[in-house]
């Protein structure tokens, strides 16, 4: 376990990524304004009637604006990470796995956290989306939320930053997450960014982050419902 952590979060692996000056300011551009706007109808729908229409249609606008703004900044990459030998693969089981991992830590976060009444109102604030609406779209809509977030904060914004990548993009990650309002939904921002940023870090690419967030997301719409109840 603790080969395939340190492979996943810290091993670096060689690449060339370089960009032009220009497509880097590019970058950093596009990054700026979409974080904005992002950080804004995120908000929104967190304050939308749960189950209501216009809240799917909100959770879909966010995913939309988080997905240009990654494509529209310029090249993305999957990303590898070292496996047996010399050989560097596409990291598909590893992320997941730490995906679980951040489940199962979060699990028992949960259980302290339901005790504290001021911190479990703010959990079970969200929980109304998944009580008043169809959790089958709002499955789906965490699914594809969690894929465009990973391609504009794992993806864009981690390119369009010259140093310290990993801890600026999660502090643009919880800073947009505050939005919300709910200071539980910003904490796990910064445990998810954070772990999220050390996965591109290591590969050079979004394919890590991307299936470490939404195994970690979809995990969680399911279980803390049943924790919460």
């Amino acid at each position: 376990m603790r080969t395939w952590i340190r492979r996943s979060l810290w091993d670096v692996v060689p690449r060339d990524q370089r960009d032009t000056d220009a497509a880097f300011r590019r970058r950093q551009v596009v990054a700026a304004v979409v974080v904005l706007v992002g950080a804004g109808v995120l908000g929104w729908s967190l304050r939308l009637e749960p189950g209501g229409t216009t809240f799917y249609v909100a959770a879909v606008v966010l995913a939309g604006v988080w997905a240009a703004g990654a494509f529209l900044s310029g090249r993305l990459h999957l990303g590898r990470i070292a496996g047996e030998g010399e050989l560097f693969v596409r990291p598909i089981l590893a992320p997941i796995l730490l995906g679980l991992l951040m489940v199962g830590v979060f699990v028992l976060g949960a259980l302290v956290v339901r005790e504290i009444d001021p911190l479990a109102t703010y959990v079970s604030s969200v929980l109304e989306y998944a009580d008043e609406g169809s959790l089958t779209a709002l499955a789906v809509i965490t699914f594809f939320n969690g894929i465009a977030e990973e391609l504009f904060f794992r993806g864009a914004m981690y390119a369009a930053i010259p140093r310290h990548p990993v801890l600026w993009t999660t502090v643009a990650y919880v800073i947009a997450t505050l939005a919300t309002g709910n200071v539980m939904l910003a904490f796990a921002a910064v445990l998810l960014g954070a772990v999220c940023g050390l996965e591109r870090r290591a590969s050079g690419g979004i394919l890590a982050p991307i299936l470490t967030h939404i195994t970690w997301s979809l995990s969680m719409l399911f279980l803390l419902p049943l924790l919460f109840a």
